[in-house]
């Protein structure tokens, strides 16, 4: 049995695991020592972890920007995937989406991560016609 929680900073360690387990290839700002605490100042409440007998298994980054909402970071232990816990973790956090008014989220998923379509297929996402662009800016 599993639980959703909100993270915490005890949780850092198994979220840091978690990430490097499902993320091997990452870049740097992707990191967990990068992105939790600025997570942490901007919607702390959209960062979720899954507990299984004390340990982080899954977690999944929300975000709402008052148009749409953001869905990143989803990662469930290898050894933990097929039994519901990345669908729980998207359900969660859509209702905490919605919950804040958000009508339609987003998420984007790395060409070279293309297996993982079919999971957010089952959860109700499709494929919209759109060209992804990023820029990266020098650090302040």
């Amino acid at each position: 049995m599993f639980s959703i929680i909100e993270y915490t900073d005890s949780h850092f360690d198994g979220v840091d695991a978690l990430w490097q387990d499902a993320f091997p290839n990452d870049t740097p700002w992707n990191a967990a020592r990068s992105s939790i605490p600025e997570k942490l100042r901007h919607q702390p409440t959209l960062l979720l972890v899954v507990l299984e007998s004390g340990r982080v298994v899954g977690s999944i980054m929300a975000g709402y920007d008052g148009h749409r909402g953001w869905i990143s970071r989803i990662a469930v232990l290898q050894s933990h995937r097929r039994k519901g816990i990345g669908e729980a973790l998207i359900q969660e956090a859509e209702r905490r989406l919605a919950a804040l008014g958000c009508v339609k989220i987003n998420l984007q998923v790395v060409a070279s991560n293309s297996e993982v379509l079919g999971f957010y297929h089952k959860c109700g996402y499709e494929v919209e016609e759109r060209v992804s662009m990023s820029k990266l800016l020098p650090k302040a």
